[in-house]
């Protein structure tokens, strides 16, 4: 069923349609429509409703630390045998995720951390101005906060340990202020004695609601003219020439130019281009508290227990978990559970009446770094997805750089270390 926007006819231009609604999708169909193209968007979901709804709500100029760092991979084995790890696997897909672990490996080695390093840091700069460009067209200016993140840790040997990081940000420009246990609680005053030394990263920021940033967003395309259709993409159809056919459970459609932003579904999709790219489902679990008993200032990562706790404007939110277990494995609801046994070890007394868990496929590339542009050998085809842990935070500036290489402008980042051919 289409939704037609409401306001001024759109712009005369070819037709553009993209594949999924999450916020990489949200940003790319804007975008695209300020260069002129009528815009359909389609997802078999809501706007916002699939992974873009439940994340952190992080908006990290600094997070362009890759999963993969050196010395990584030797932790893995302890990782997978502690019940309360941050890292799970269902051993009957690790055959099936061994490329992509073997990639893993090799993306953890020092100069190529220090590659995406640069690549990530250099797109991520653009991170606030992109989302005021959209944000300033609506009322909710108030969804996008910029008061730093604190990272914690709950010894002088894992301080020690993030120090590689840390550093990693600071030849990269980033102010990254160390700090004694009490200076940490003093920026976050929730923390319990468990820390005993933070990091904290000004320029770092957040949004209040993930969900509602990507529907607000949504909202402004439905309102300039955009089509947003609830419809299950099942594939891409092939003529004789001319560009290919998305095919849904509804309809055909035949546009001029193609969007994959399908998130960890966008695999299955190029692969009918002929592209095949290494990506796993990361999945992510969260605890909602509406009535934490606590309202935190910050947003609180630990480097311990791989937790991220987020103030947001209904409730505190703890994410974490690294499961990959394929995407046909139901979730498992008690990793919700877990990540809320951490937090309460770092914010004694947390309460978790009416608590809500949540489980979303994150599209993880063993690089960390997302796949952006032309699908090779189909120039009317671009690509949008595998952002990873830093959706969230890279969602305008890829929306931007679609927009960009949509009008055959030279993008504001160099899109190089994003392609899809180094697969």
């Amino acid at each position: 069923m289409a939704e037609t926007g409401s306001g001024s006819p759109p712009a005369d231009g070819r037709r553009a349609l993209v594949i999924g609604a999450g916020i990489v999708g949200t940003c790319s169909a804007l975008y695209l429509q300020r260069e002129g193209f009528r815009v359909t968007l389609v997802d078999r979901d809501g706007p916002g409703e699939g992974c873009s709804s439940g994340n952190a709500g992080g908006l990290g100029i600094a997070s362009f630390t890759p999963l993969a760092m050196p010395g990584s991979l030797g932790k893995v084995p302890a990782m997978l045998f502690d019940p309360d790890s941050a890292l799970k696997i269902r051993w009957s897909h690790f055959p099936r995720a061994l490329p992509w672990f073997i990639r893993f490996a090799r993306a953890g080695r020092p100069k190529r951390v220090e590659a995406i390093a640069d690549a990530l840091s250099a797109a991520l700069a653009d991170l606030f101005e992109c989302y005021e460009s959209l944000l300033a067209e609506t009322d909710a200016g108030d969804l996008v906060r910029r008061e730093g993140k604190l990272y914690v840790y709950e010894s002088e040997a894992s301080f020690a340990g993030g120090q590689y990081a840390l550093d990693l940000r600071r030849r990269r420009g980033i102010e990254v202020k160390a700090l004694s246990g009490d200076e940490a609680r003093e920026i976050e005053p929730a923390l319990g004695p468990a820390v005993k030394r933070g990091a904290y990263i000004p320029a770092a920021g957040q949004t209040i609601n993930p969900l509602r940033l990507t529907q607000t967003l949504a909202e402004l395309f439905h309102k300039k003219g955009g089509t947003i259709l609830r419809q299950t993409v099942k594939g891409l159809e092939f003529g004789a020439d001319g560009p290919p056919k998305v095919v849904t459970d509804a309809a055909t459609h035949d546009p001029d130019l193609i969007v994959v932003a399908a998130g960890v579904w966008s695999k299955q999709l190029v692969a009918q281009l002929g592209t095949k790219i290494c990506m796993e489902s990361q999945r992510g679990y969260h605890a909602m508290l509406p009535d934490a008993g606590v309202t935190t200032r910050v947003s609180v990562q630990s480097s311990d227990r791989h937790i991220i706790i987020s103030q947001m404007e209904h409730g505190l939110r703890i994410t974490g978990i690294a499961d990959f277990e394929g995407l046909d494995a139901p979730p498992n609801y008690a990793r919700a559970d877990t990540v809320l046994r951490h937090a309460r070890a770092l914010i004694p007394g947390l309460k978790s009446n009416g608590m809500t868990r949540w489980m979303g496929n994150r599209p993880s590339t063993p690089d960390s770094m997302p796949v952006i542009g032309p699908a090779p050998g189909h120039p009317s085809v671009l690509f949008a997805f595998g952002h990873c842990m830093i959706g969230l935070g890279l969602g305008a500036v890829t929306g931007r750089t679609i927009g960009e290489l949509a009008a055959g402008r030279e993008p504001g980042i160099d899109i190089h270390p994003f392609r899809p051919e180094r697969f």
